[in-house]
């Protein structure tokens, strides 16, 4: 894992209490849908689903990609999805990259395809905007997290999931273009990666 990734993820794992009890009870029930696939010898999909699969739910990928390496937590496949199609946010992006992530374009056009790298020996996470039902996703024995409000109302029911469960954060998207940009998305980044690093720091306890 890149150093500063590294750095960045032992800091987070010392905020854990600031995370509310509330939220820690949402959040535990990942932890223990993950743990459950883990006693079966079962692979574990988690779908992270936003309405324009623009920002948050691929920081969702990511982050929980990231925090299955930190936590050597094996078999997790991650992936994100909307209920359209637009594009992987410059933005987010650009988040990702000031915590030390390599992201590289596979081509240039409207809806691109990133490869985002944590580590230069494993396979990154790669990113592009779909539906959540898109061909690359699973389609069933996945667990479907809502990371934000729109997609929760748009999809009350996500076929094939086993887990669907509402667990939503500010869009920075109503920052953009205004000064407070870029230190918006980081804090939704850094929000949804210690949220991420919560749930699956739990799954070594159980």
């Amino acid at each position: 894992m890149y150093k500063t990734i590294k750095t960045y993820c032992n800091q987070l794992t010392n905020e854990f209490n600031t995370i509310p009890e509330n939220r820690k009870e949402l959040l535990s029930k990942i932890t223990n849908y993950i743990s459950e696939k883990r006693k079966a010898n079962k692979p574990i999909n988690l779908v992270y689903i936003c309405t324009h699969n623009s920002r948050r739910s691929h920081f969702g990928q990511v982050w929980a990609h990231v925090a299955a390496s930190y936590f050597n937590i094996k078999d997790v496949s991650t992936c994100s999805g909307g209920t359209e199609a637009t594009a992987f946010n410059i933005n987010a992006i650009n988040a990702l990259k000031r915590v030390g992530f390599n992201i590289k374009p596979i081509n240039i056009e409207k809806n691109s395809t990133y490869h985002v790298f944590h580590d230069d020996n494993e396979s990154p996470s790669v990113c592009f905007s779909k539906t959540y039902d898109d061909a690359k996703n699973p389609q069933s024995e996945f667990a479907a997290i809502m990371t934000c409000c729109d997609a929760e109302k748009n999809c009350p029911f996500i076929p094939g999931a086993e887990l669907s469960i509402s667990a939503t954060y500010d869009d920075p998207k109503a920052f953009d273009n205004t000064p407070q940009q870029d230190v918006k998305y980081d804090e939704r980044c850094q929000q949804i990666a210690l949220e991420t690093l919560y749930v699956f720091s739990k799954i070594q306890l159980q």
